[in-house]
């Protein structure tokens, strides 16, 4: 199966209570890990590249393992995606790179600024049939390049940050974006918060209202499992107080409301860090790198085949692609009956 859009992802999400998980990549066995666990799952997936993913890496490399994994497992549903891309210039590049689908985060500008960042943004993409995210309110947290509001600012005045209905409707309408990141109470990275997280589906009920039909977008949405925390720190980390979103309340939010994408990545950090270290206290002599990043590939497809039954697409993907057949795309023969 060739990479697609998110289009005929998002159209069957959107009225059929589940979300696709963007999963961040940065190396082969983030990628192997994420890619499995789907297989296993028969799960549609956004591959999702952030500019610091870009430095690491180098792109050449990360498109060349993710083309292997399309290669491998044809079946599959899989968009290539931009993570908070913060200049046309960058999404023009991640054009021409071979991506399907590009954010554009213009959220730390004026709205006006946000507005024109995004439909250039718009325009660009759509002249290459490639489709476009972007981003309105603010988030806590900090991740990579993404420097949100520190955990107390963000828990003491959340409502004023959280997306703003009427002025969604107006960004959507002058931008043309094909889906919306909105802010409803996450946070990004590990510490998110200093309290029980609470999301605003009051809020998200509002923007469906005043935006039917746009695909949301939820960023910040690692749920920090403890039990991963509880490894990190026993095996000499330093991780107190790490708080996520719950998984009920993102379960909610894709069962009931119209998120079609939740962002996720700290989660596998913690995952795989998790493993790594719980090899190198319990082996200290182990030196070989295929025997502690094979078992924290494993934990990986744990992580992500635990996700997918959250977000609810496990089992989705013939579905896709049949929907994808119906947009005017071609088949892989198998397919075909």
């Amino acid at each position: 199966m060739p990479l697609m859009t998110t289009k005929p992802m998002f159209d069957l999400a959107y009225a059929g209570g589940f979300a696709v998980g963007a999963f961040n990549v940065n190396n082969m066995e983030i990628t192997q890990g994420i890619i499995e666990a789907c297989a296993a799952e028969k799960s549609p997936l956004i591959l999702q590249i952030s500019k610091g993913a870009r430095k690491y890496a180098k792109m050449g490399y990360l498109k060349h393992i993710i083309d292997a994994a399309v290669e491998e497992y044809p079946e599959l549903p899989i968009a290539i995606h931009l993570d908070h891309g913060d200049t046309v210039d960058l999404v023009n590049t991640c054009i021409r790179d071979g991506f399907t689908s590009v954010m554009i985060d213009g959220s730390h500008h004026p709205y006006e600024e946000n507005v024109k960042v995004s439909a250039d943004a718009v325009k660009a993409a759509h002249a290459a049939g490639v489709v476009v995210e972007a981003e309105l309110g603010m988030l806590g947290g900090i991740e990579e390049d993404v420097v949100g509001l520190s955990a107390e600012e963000y828990e003491k005045n959340v409502e004023k940050f959280l997306t703003d209905p009427v002025q969604s409707a107006d960004f959507a309408k002058r931008t043309g974006i094909d889906s919306l990141a909105v802010a409803i109470g996450t946070s990004h990275g590990a510490y998110k918060f200093k309290h029980e997280a609470k999301l605003a589906f009051n809020r998200i009920e509002q923007i469906m209202k005043t935006c039917p039909g746009l695909p949301l977008v939820m960023h910040g949405s690692s749920s920090v499992p403890q039990e991963f925390i509880d490894l990190v720190n026993k095996y000499g980390g330093q991780m107190p107080n790490a708080k996520g979103v719950p998984e009920d309340q993102i379960h909610m939010a894709v069962s009931k409301y119209g998120v079609c994408k939740v962002n996720i990545d700290t989660d596998l950090r913690l995952a795989m860090t998790a493993k790594i270290r719980e090899v190198f206290a319990t082996k200290p002599s182990e030196f070989d790198p295929r025997n502690y990043l094979g078992p924290a590939r494993e934990a990986i497809i744990g992580m992500v085949r635990r996700k997918l039954h959250v977000l609810n697409s496990a089992g989705k993907a013939e579905t896709i692609i049949k929907h994808w057949e119906k947009l005017g795309k071609p088949l892989p023969a198998f397919y075909k009956k």
